[in-house]
């Protein structure tokens, strides 16, 4: 068996040889063609698409521009690669998730909050613990009323940024001149 094996060892180094002349699984993935990923590997792929969203989400959140990403963990064939580009994405998500439990100005909307309403309140024309018309929704918070419906059904963050980005755009706290003016912001 083991001279079997040794008369085998030639012809598997010339293959392996012949294998890494040629370029190997990068220089198949460099042409276009796609590499077998390994079990490991698919996962490792599936948390980085995960976090990716995850990033993406609390970045459209904020209202800040979204972090470009490559597909270069998918056709890269090295795993430690693939880890740490996973352990990026992580890091990015966990960040932009710090970021945006924080609104700019939080302690105003609870105070405004405090006046207004509860955070699910349906009762029109005003909706949500923000008192947002629709006019208001439409303008700052196209995207979750189309996805959510109107404010009463968004998370009370979601809620806070969007008022957030009124606030931004120049309009200061004058939605709600009565509440802001017992809170102290105007």
């Amino acid at each position: 068996m083991f001279r079997q094996l040794l008369r085998l060892l030639p012809a598997l180094v010339l293959i392996g040889l012949i294998f890494v002349a040629l370029g190997g699984p990068r220089r198949a993935a460099a042409e276009g063609q796609t590499t077998q990923l390994y079990p490991t590997d698919r996962a490792v792929v599936r948390q980085i698409h995960r976090y990716q969203h995850q990033t993406w989400r609390w970045q459209r959140l904020m209202g800040v521009g979204r972090t470009p990403a490559s597909r270069a963990a998918e056709t890269d064939p090295s795993h430690s690669f693939k880890v740490w580009v996973r352990n990026l994405w992580k890091r990015r998500a966990l960040r932009a998730w710090r970021t945006a439990a924080r609104p700019p100005h939080r302690a105003g909307w609870l105070c405004i909050h405090r006046y207004e309403g509860a955070w699910a309140d349906p009762n029109a024309p005003y909706y949500g613990g923000l008192q947002m018309d629709l006019s208001f929704q439409r303008r700052y918070g196209r995207d979750l009323l189309r996805r959510k419906g109107t404010a009463n059904h968004w998370t009370p963050l979601e809620q806070m940024w969007v008022a957030e980005r009124a606030h931004r755009s120049g309009r200061g706290y004058y939605p709600w001149p009565n509440t802001a003016r017992s809170c102290g912001l105007i």
